[in-house]
């Protein structure tokens, strides 16, 4: 703890002074985020590391499996901030992104030992899905390629979850707001992203076009019913 404590003591001596102009105008102006990304709560993953972010860049919410709970009255913290990244910062692009050797994940594939965390299990019912595809659909795989596996499928369901959300669901509905889904190998350094056209997860290369799992478009499924009346 010394240690961090030191590095609070670097922030407010150093780091603070070289960025002074940017934390001022935060100060100033607010923040306008250019992106919410739902991250695990792993120590491992740091998402402004990830991706190179400055203050003011990124809203994080991060949790225990990048879970994201289908829309509900009854309130909670990833609802509720979910809600006020669109509604009231007015972010475009909404990310969820899981990792390798997700402790999480690894609870899914085999819940051993959750009997002593009742509120964890309880969460990683929002992964439920993705452990049932991987076991109904891959049954034939184990251990790290099980975990990997409904890793994958975790992301996409908890972008399902999202969707559920009215100010997601209503931005979307508006071409406002695209989805997507990463994966990062933190043993290979590597992200990859959810291409939601072919189902598959493709790494981010530079030069190439960014896969997304749903980008922005207008729905027009309301004008075809008005044609049709």
């Amino acid at each position: 703890m010394n240690e961090l404590i030191g590095r609070v003591f670097h922030f407010e001596k150093s780091i603070f002074p070289a960025s002074s102009e940017l934390f001022g105008k935060l100060t100033s102006q607010g923040q306008s985020p250019k992106a919410l990304m739902i991250s695990c709560a792993d120590s491992r993953i740091v998402p402004e590391q990830i991706m190179q972010a400055q203050p003011g860049d990124l809203f994080v919410c991060r949790n225990a499996g990048n879970i994201v709970p289908t829309y509900s009255t009854q309130n909670g913290g990833v609802t509720s901030t979910v809600e006020y990244a669109v509604a009231a910062l007015g972010v475009s692009d909404i990310i969820v992104c899981g990792h390798s050797d997700c402790g999480a994940m690894k609870a899914l594939s085999d819940p051993t030992g959750l009997e002593k965390m009742p509120n964890v299990a309880a969460w990683l019912k929002h992964g439920a899905a993705a452990e049932h595809i991987v076991s109904t659909c891959h049954g034939e795989l184990e251990g790290d390629a099980r975990v990997r596996a409904i890793t994958l499928e975790n992301v996409i369901a908890q972008i399902s979850h999202l969707r559920t959300h009215p100010s997601v669901a209503a931005g979307i509905a508006r071409g406002e707001i695209t989805l997507h889904g990463w994966f990062v190998d933190i043993h290979a350094g590597q992200v990859l992203g959810l291409n939601g056209e072919t189902g598959e997860f493709e790494p981010l290369r530079e030069g190439r076009e960014l896969p997304v799992a749903l980008p922005a478009r207008n729905r027009i499924a309301t004008e075809f019913a008005e044609a049709a009346e």
